[in-house]
């Protein structure tokens, strides 16, 4: 009889999960990707056929009050807290078909294999189906309650509905998801897992050493407007000791914060820094000096120290620039999400079972956010894996070799068997 090997068990159903997702959620033509955008019909597809799935698979099957999925693979012991991994099941418009679904799918391959050894955990161990996490982690924030009363309002790109009344539609109740409060028992969850694909290309750059385990999530100031307010006047007449330039003010803002960010890298210090958007208004011209330009700041460092001493450096250059050039400037208020670390014993969990395994793995942190990132600000200790893949993420042409997810899965997956040692 032949052996049963993980990647034989795991393989082909792992392959027909990622052709049937996209399948359910393939882009109108001529757009080529995947688009389920959270509480749309299309997610309601795909999360209601991995509902069906772990229903063949024996599992308990429950719902959430955001909506999200639970399937539960009883143990010995129902008392004891579950493990749980999973991810989230939304893309964005036209993205790829493995950006969170990679996460679920691994999260799936531990009942696979133990159903195929016929093993019994001393714990419960728990798939989650998170629901619109690229809109902002909805589903994750709404069942520990801390969804703002104004998310409610918002309307998310490619969905018809504000988010209060896709929730109605869904018959979940909106207000119960801004109460300030968990809406489910976190003393019951051990730990959580995710899987993810790494979002950019390190990975893919090695040879031996193709599953990354984060170390933590950065995190984020994030400047939607950023305004310098000069004086608009006449690009010939007005010479440069009289100019209030604000293009010229905020393009020497983007400058300084670039050498203050190159400085910090020269010291071995986590950061990243971006300016995605500066524009001016609509009337301005050629020959007007700019009264007026708004510009984007995304803010990211996993370091504690270097997020706080950085965020400082940013109110300073503005001040000195307002000093300086006469330009004022405004900002609205951030978007903060603080530096959240993995939990150190399930890092050394997942490195000693790739060690078990021999699968090569690179420790790095993650610069994106994640839905792992709201249970470890609950205090539910957390740690994540990325998968190599070859195209970055959020865009069609997500490419994840069969054997790098595998790989990963099967760490994930030895680190749910092993956990309890």
């Amino acid at each position: 009889m032949t052996e049963k090997t993980f990647d034989a068990v795991c393989g082909p159903r792992v392959e027909k999960l990622f052709a049937d997702v996209r399948a359910l959620s393939h882009s109108a033509a001529p757009l080529t990707g995947v688009t389920r955008i959270g509480y749309t019909p299309v997610e309601d597809r795909v999360v209601e056929y991995l509902a069906d799935l772990g229903r063949s698979l024996g599992l308990e099957v429950e719902t959430d009050p955001a909506g999200d999925v639970w399937m539960t693979l009883p143990g010995k012991d129902r008392s004891l807290p579950a493990v749980v991994s999973g991810s989230h099941a939304d893309s964005v418009v036209n993205g790829g078909n493995y950006d969170g679904m990679a996460g679920i799918v691994a999260a799936l391959c531990p009942v696979f294999w133990l159903k195929a050894l016929g093993v019994e955990l001393r714990r419960d161990y728990r798939v989650l189906v998170i629901r619109c996490e690229e809109q902002g982690l909805i589903g994750t924030k709404g069942i520990l309650g801390i969804l703002k009363p104004e998310d409610l309002d918002r309307r998310f790109d490619g969905a018809a509905v504000p988010l209060r009344e896709a929730l109605l539609e869904r018959g979940l109740d909106p207000k119960a998801l801004t109460g300030g409060r968990p809406l489910i028992d976190l003393s019951k969850i051990a730990a959580f897992f995710e899987a993810h694909i790494e979002q950019s290309k390190k990975l893919d750059g090695s040879k031996t050493k193709r599953v990354g385990l984060v170390t933590g999530i950065r995190g984020i100031r994030v400047h939607r407007a950023i305004r310098a307010h000069g004086v608009q006047a006449h690009a010939g007449a007005i010479d440069y000791p009289f100019r209030r330039d604000a293009v010229a003010a905020s393009a020497r803002f983007i400058s300084k914060v670039h050498d203050a960010w190159e400085h910090e890298l020269s010291m071995g210090r986590d950061l990243v820094v971006t300016t995605g958007a500066i524009r001016t208004p609509d009337t301005a011209m050629f020959n007007v000096i700019a009264g007026e330009c708004t510009m984007t700041l995304d803010m990211r460092s996993l370091e504690d120290e270097t997020f706080a001493r950085f965020s400082k450096k940013i109110d300073r250059i503005l001040d000195d620039l307002t000093e300086e050039t006469g330009v004022a400037f405004t900002m609205d208020p951030p978007a903060l999400i603080a530096p959240n670390h993995s939990d150190a014993k399930l890092v050394e969990r997942l490195k000693a079972a790739a060690a078990r395994l021999s699968i090569g793995v690179q420790e790095m942190p993650s610069g994106a956010g994640h839905d792992a990132a709201n249970f470890g600000a609950a205090g539910i200790p957390f740690a994540m894996l990325f998968i190599a893949n070859q195209e970055g993420s959020h865009n069609p042409r997500e490419a994840m070799r069969t054997d790098d997810f595998l790989a990963a899965a099967h760490i994930l997956t030895d680190a749910v068997m092993h956990f309890d040692d």
